[in-house]
């Protein structure tokens, strides 16, 4: 079942008429009332789509619409105590907001006061911040009676995190709008792109991407590879698995000299986004690691690498400079339990070393334009 919803959140995220299909089916998934996505950026509008209600067994879902659509109007959602605290978090994982929030803030939101009315009650949510720039924020509703989510509903959602954050990126770059045809779209995603079959063919790329000769480069029989020995090596198999639900798909290439570190994504192109790229099965796009010279904080890690909720805490807080065993100590974990998340970190980056992990992460320079 969460296969189907995979490819389903992949073909979203460049039809985006169908995110309201894909959240309904996620919150039917996982006994939730409803789901929505919004796309915050300091240059455009907030964007957005609700969960769908075509069978009509959403009861919530009159009550839930009218909010969502003044929370996409002007900077509302800045008028929301839940909605800052969350951003304040910056959660690496779906979070249940109300348990970091007093009765006095719940009851000073507005907008929860009035779904609380409604009999709607706990918020779970996740944002990624994109290195483009945009807040990507999934949000999922319980009824009142429901209680509060129990660790397993909050789980269920986080294996679902990685390929939302890839699709909510296409989405945002897209603008919310439905991708037309193979080159309109690369050239809408703003960002080094290109097309390949399930056999690792490139069918299409722009310019930003030809622009990258060293980073990536072409193969015999018109195949694509990267220049940097150990990220090729990640790229290869997730172009080999790409119907693996589980493959690696965001792929660091650390930095060196004047060029900043880079994640290659790899996008699978399911049911009518296989058609609008022409039959092409997976969509490589490139990005920086941050758009700041911040930090990259939990959240960012997590929706650009695959690392999961603790592996992104522990990446997060060795960027720091600490040491493994003070890292340890900070996130409340025994050394070997970090040396185990620190393996899986290597694996998933590409890296082999504490140093160049570190490197890595704290890489930023935007790519590609700004929308």
């Amino acid at each position: 079942m969460f296969d189907d919803l995979t490819d389903e959140i992949y073909e979203a995220a460049f039809i985006p008429d169908l995110w309201a299909g894909v959240l309904e089916a996620a919150s039917g998934i996982l006994s939730l009332v409803s789901g929505s996505i919004f796309v915050i950026s300091d240059s455009s509008p907030t964007r957005g789509r609700i969960s769908d209600n075509s069978l009509g067994q959403n009861a919530a879902y009159d009550q839930i619409r009218p909010l969502f659509e003044e929370f996409l109007i002007g900077h509302n959602w800045k008028m929301s105590p839940g909605v800052m605290r969350m951003y304040d978090m910056n959660p690496s994982s779906f979070v249940h907001v109300e348990a970091f929030m007093s009765e006095e803030e719940i009851e000073q939101d507005a907008v929860r006061m009035r779904l609380r009315a409604a009999g709607i009650g706990a918020h779970l949510c996740s944002a990624v911040s994109m290195p483009t720039g945009e807040l990507v924020t999934f949000v999922f509703q319980r009824w009142t009676d429901q209680g509060i989510p129990d660790q397993a509903s909050v789980d269920r959602l986080n294996l679902l995190r990685p390929h939302f954050a890839r699709a909510g990126l296409v989405s945002a770059r897209l603008g919310m709008e439905q991708a037309k045809a193979t080159v309109s779209a690369l050239d809408a995603i703003g960002l080094p792109a290109a097309v390949l079959t399930a056999s690792g063919r490139t069918l299409t790329t722009n310019a930003l991407l030809e622009d990258m000769g060293s980073v990536v480069l072409a193969t015999a029989q018109g195949g694509m590879a990267l220049t940097n020995t150990v990220a090729n090596a990640l790229f290869q198999e997730a172009i080999t698995h790409n119907r693996h639900s589980q493959v690696v798909r965001s792929i660091p290439i650390p930095a060196k000299e004047e060029e900043p570190g880079l994640v290659i994504h790899l996008v699978p192109l399911r049911r009518a986004a296989h058609d609008i790229f022409s039959g092409g099965d997976i969509l490589v796009a490139a990005t920086a690691v941050s758009a700041s010279n911040m930090v990259p904080s939990p959240s960012v890690l997590n929706g650009l690498f695959d690392l999961t909720p603790a592996e992104a805490r522990l990446a997060a807080t060795l960027t720091s400079g600490k040491s493994l065993k003070h890292t340890a100590l900070i996130c409340g974990i025994q050394p070997t339990t970090a040396r185990y998340y620190l393996e899986q970190i290597f694996r998933k980056t590409g890296t082999s070393q504490q140093s160049q992990l570190v490197a890595l992460l704290k890489s930023a320079t935007p790519l590609g334009r700004q929308r």
